[in-house]
């Protein structure tokens, strides 16, 4: 416990040394972080407005990939936003934000597993699919994504509760998933059982879209098919990559703290913005622009806007 006090004190430090580098780091991630937030907000907007979305199994789980991406960059902006302005919470207010953030850290890898086996059943079983993925199927699908991924931290939480003294409970800290696992030995074991269930994830995501290449070439011989398989394997195997440099991030910022302080909060901003945030980014890439029906949506909801704006300018006029 002490050591994880001494980390939050050392990275304020260093915040307060330098306040130039604070104030540009800080204007950089809003640079990054917002227009990712606007674009996910949107396809959130598009896919509440069209009913077809909301009962089609595929587009179900990617509105909650949306949607717990949302929250991420949401809970993980405002983290950043009070640490950079000095800003302390008492632990205890932030033993929420940080198994909340924990939970939709580890929803996100989940449901693009469970995208890969509904796309597996739609085009491997084309005459199962509809008696497979319904609707009710897909929310109770969510529903375990939810139960699993916060098994861990409802665990952590517990545990912090029933060791920590009144002195650790009390303290003002920075609000990372580190002050809820104190030891080195949970710690640990966290980032390892993460990194299994994302090895077991990459597994079944690379048999169920090897699985509808050989069965898109199969059935219709067409390289364009088998290409568009290809790349959608590479992305996902690039988001799943990202996801695991994610949790490995905190074990090399200790590394680097503990040889040069000084480089700790650059290598810090780095791993945020190379790996959390371009994570999030990959799901609207692989299933909002090059899904046809859902772009086709946006672009219609974006031409239509952009109509109305043009309409009441006129009038003013």
């Amino acid at each position: 416990m002490a050591s994880q006090n001494a980390s939050g004190d050392e990275q304020m430090q260093l915040i307060q040394v330098d306040p130039v580098r604070r104030n540009i780091s800080l204007a950089l991630t809003q640079i990054f972080v917002w227009p990712f937030i606007y674009l996910i907000f949107l396809m959130l907007l598009i896919f509440s407005k069209k009913e077809t979305f909301r009962t089609e199994t595929r587009y179900i789980l990617f509105g909650h990939s949306l949607l717990v991406d949302l929250i991420f960059l949401c809970l993980t902006d405002f983290v950043v936003l009070l640490s950079y302005n000095l800003v302390l919470l008492p632990l205890h207010f932030c033993i929420p934000i940080c198994m909340l953030t924990e939970a939709v850290a580890v929803s996100a890898p989940l449901t693009i597993g469970a995208m890969c086996v509904e796309r597996y059943v739609a085009i491997c079983m084309p005459l199962r699919h509809h008696a497979i993925s319904t609707s009710r199927r897909a929310m109770m699908v969510i529903l375990m994504i939810w139960i699993l991924s916060s098994i861990n931290p409802f665990v952590d939480m517990f545990i912090l509760i029933s060791t920590a003294s009144r002195e650790y409970m009390s303290q003002l800290t920075h609000c990372h998933y580190e002050i809820m696992i104190p030891d080195k030995i949970r710690h640990f074991a966290r980032g390892l059982l993460y990194i299994v269930g994302l090895v077991a994830i990459l597994i079944v995501e690379v048999f169920c879209y090897v699985m509808i290449y050989l069965a898109a070439r199969a059935a219709s011989g067409d390289k364009k098919s088998a290409l568009k398989g290809q790349r959608t394997i590479s992305l996902h195997i690039l988001q799943l990559f990202l996801c695991t440099a994610e949790v490995m991030c905190p074990y090399i910022e200790a590394v680097v703290m503990e040889y040069d302080i000084h480089s700790y909060l650059t290598v810090r901003f780095i791993n945020f913005l190379a790996f959390s945030i371009t994570s999030r980014a990959v799901s609207p890439l692989v299933y909002g622009f090059r899904d046809e029906k859902f772009f086709a949506a946006m672009a219609y909801y974006i031409r239509c806007k952009n109509n109305v704006i043009s309409s009441d300018t006129d009038k003013l006029t």
